[in-house]
């Protein structure tokens, strides 16, 4: 009879917390939930629903699909599952997209086949549309890893076009002679046919820019994820050094600095420009020219990033033959480039999970910050660290298996049409679990600096010593990582968490244990993965050179920033001077911060304080929208669509002196 007491009470006590979620997302009172995704909005009817499915999908998780270890790790708040509502159906991460594959040879939606494209302005339009049936077969980031070599040759086949079309025109020839294949950088033509090619230059130019505004305003338009969500959509490009792979990077870059409808900074794709030694670094360098426009393009609209070739971690597999070997990330900052099973290219393949670890609550525990010592416990940190990365791969483990038993018919279009290499050649009902070896199982960390001042008094930005231990730390993690790809023969990762959501979710249950710890769990956040910690004074120099050599431990994926303040816009030479300077610290993946505030009485954008100083409209009175980033991409109005965490994390930003 206890027993049949006991099992009843632990059944009510799962309903009373069921029926809570439920109420607490209904009356918008836990905002905390409703706004752990910026892109979501959590308060919109979309929004709620899909809310209702997410935290009882969490909770069903909780209680019945992981294992109890696991279960136990995330109640100690040292272990956080990411994306647990799609742990249970086995649903995988991110992917970068083959955009040149499912151009070339069509694809099918699900409702319907689309035919190659025969113009650049299709293509474009195409590219939106691979997007939106690729992002609901997986929970993450959608990335083109090479948008401008995918796209280059519909530029060829909108040339071509208007070329013939010319020469009939201008009677400069036969459009119907056999003229070889007919290019932008045929000079012969140009010179044989003047005023056919001038003619089909200018055409081509104006069909490609048309074709790029379109993208972006479909791409921060299409609310087509489940809870009315925008896709996260990532392109790169920067390193095709045709005239056609010229054109639709001048023209991407050109539509973003237009901006949408009303001029306002386009929110997606998340646009990051490949820098490269020798392709568009040095003023006689090919695209050098797009470099400094992509550069002009940050300074106004926050985008495009910068990711680095030359960083000796992304060079390992590099073939210049080869674009798809160049690096390239999903924009928050993930990366894939190795496989240990051969295939150290980009497309076709993403990371499938990752599990985070919370550094500051173990260094609380082992360190000096409390009181209980006067020297860290390094022996106690380091075995409790392995003990709680042990479970986090356990945790991916278990995940994994859960997700290589699915079915392809699951995943639906990511398999059916080769997203996924590989996967068209899978029958419906066929597991997909080898073909998602080659993709990355990570663990991530938050509060490294959090974690040092708890240990040693001091954060690795304060103290040369502080900082030599912080860099043993987190190579002690990629060695345990390198350590387990090796023995489970999976490509297990170490990951620089975009800490979003997460970032105010460790902290909030830590001080509940510990109270406010000055400098440590004394605010709303703990500073994301190795950064220096925000609210610190240094220039963006000595930020650069402390942070740079972490990104090479970090193989899957880092990010470094440095903020500005408003007059970014206003000192190209300074802003270029240092997004160069962290390329050759090899910063992997780099991008300047500056505040963009919106008037949207009057469209004034610029540095707005509590009066817009164009027409002179209080923000009491009007809205205004200040757009900042977060975890790599950007946001409406962080005011709005930020959790508490990382509105405080907004407000504590430093700017960093040139």
């Amino acid at each position: 009879m206890a027993l049949l007491n006991r099992v009843y009470t632990d059944q009510e006590q799962m309903l009373d917390e069921v029926i809570h979620l439920g109420e607490e997302i209904v009356a918008s009172s836990n905002l905390e939930i409703l706004r752990e995704n910026a892109n979501l909005n959590g308060e919109s009817f979309s929004g709620k629903m899909s809310k209702f499915g997410s935290e009882y999908a969490k909770w069903y998780a909780n209680h019945f699909v992981m294992p109890n270890h696991l279960v136990q790790a995330i109640q100690d708040n040292i272990v956080y599952v990411h994306d647990l509502d799609q742990y249970a159906i086995g649903t995988t991460n991110c992917i970068f997209i083959p955009f040149d594959k499912l151009l070339a040879g069509g694809f099918n939606t699900g409702n319907g086949s689309v035919r190659p494209p025969n113009s650049i302005m299709t293509a474009m339009a195409l590219v939106a549309i691979i997007f939106q049936s690729q992002q609901n077969s997986q929970y993450g980031g959608v990335s083109a890893n090479k948008l401008d070599h995918d796209l280059a040759p519909y530029v060829s086949k909108s040339f071509m076009k208007y070329f013939r079309k010319g020469l009939e025109y201008f009677e400069e020839g036969d459009e119907a002679a056999d003229l070889g294949e007919i290019s932008m950088s045929r000079s012969d033509l140009q010179e044989q046919y003047p005023r056919a090619y001038k003619y089909a230059t200018k055409e081509t130019e104006s069909e490609t820019l048309q074709g790029a505004e379109s993208l972006i305003h479909n791409l921060n338009t299409m609310s087509s994820r489940a809870g009315g969500q925008i896709p996260f959509t990532s392109i790169n490009y920067g390193t095709c050094t045709s005239p056609e792979g010229q054109l639709v990077i001048q023209s991407l870059l050109k539509a973003t600095m237009r901006g949408l409808g009303s001029g306002e900074t386009p929110i997606f794709p998340i646009q990051i420009f490949k820098c490269k030694q020798g392709v568009n670094q040095e003023k006689n360098d090919p695209n050098y020219h797009l470099f400094l426009m992509a550069a002009e393009c940050s300074a106004k609209r926050l985008y495009p990033n910068f990711a680095n070739l030359d960083a000796p971690l992304n060079l390992q597999y590099y073939d210049p033959s080869d674009p798809d070997t160049e690096f390239a990330t999903m924009g928050c900052r993930t990366r894939v480039l190795s496989d240990r099973f051969g295939r150290n290219h980009l497309s076709g393949k993403g990371n499938l999970s990752f599990n985070t670890i919370n550094l500051v609550k173990l260094g609380l525990e082992h360190g000096i910050a409390l009181g209980r010592r006067k020297e860290a416990d390094e022996r106690g940190f380091y075995r409790e660290l392995k003990h709680y990365m042990d479970i986090a791969t356990d945790g991916l483990l278990h995940r994994f298996e859960i997700q290589s038993h699915q079915k392809a018919k699951a995943s639906d279009f990511m398999m059916r049409e080769g997203v996924w290499e590989g996967g068209e050649q899978l029958a419906p009902d066929d597991q997909v679990g080898d073909l998602l070896k080659h993709g990355s199982l990570s663990i991530g960390f938050i509060g490294l600096a959090e974690c040092m001042k708890a240990l040693y008094g001091k954060h690795h930005g304060e103290d040369e010593e502080v900082y030599r231990k912080a860099f043993e730390l987190i190579s002690y993690m990629r060695k345990y990582c390198d350590e387990q790809s090796e023995r489970h023969n999976l490509n297990f990762t170490l990951f620089a968490t975009p800490a979003e959501g997460l970032s105010g979710k460790f902290t909030k249950r830590d001080r509940a244990v510990y109270g406010k710890v000055s400098e440590i769990v004394d605010r709303e956040y703990y500073t994301n993965s190795f950064h220096i910690p925000v609210y610190y004074s240094l220039s963006a120099a000595k930020k650069i050179e402390l942070e740079a050599p972490f990104h090479e431990l970090c193989n899957a994926g880092a990010i470094s920033y440095i903020e500005l303040d408003g007059n970014a816009r206003n000192n190209p030479a300074a802003f270029i001077n240092i997004v160069k300077y962290a390329l050759s610290k090899q910063v992997s993946y780099f991008s300047l911060n500056h505040p963009i505030d919106r008037c949207t009485s009057c469209g004034y954008e610029g540095i707005i304080g509590a009066t817009c100083p164009s027409c002179g409209q209080h923000e009491n009175d009007v809205h205004i929208r200040r757009l900042r980033r977060v975890t790599g991409y950007l946001t409406g109005d962080y005011q709005t669509r930020f959790n508490s965490a990382k509105q405080a994390e907004v407000r504590d930003r430093v700017k960093h002196g040139i």
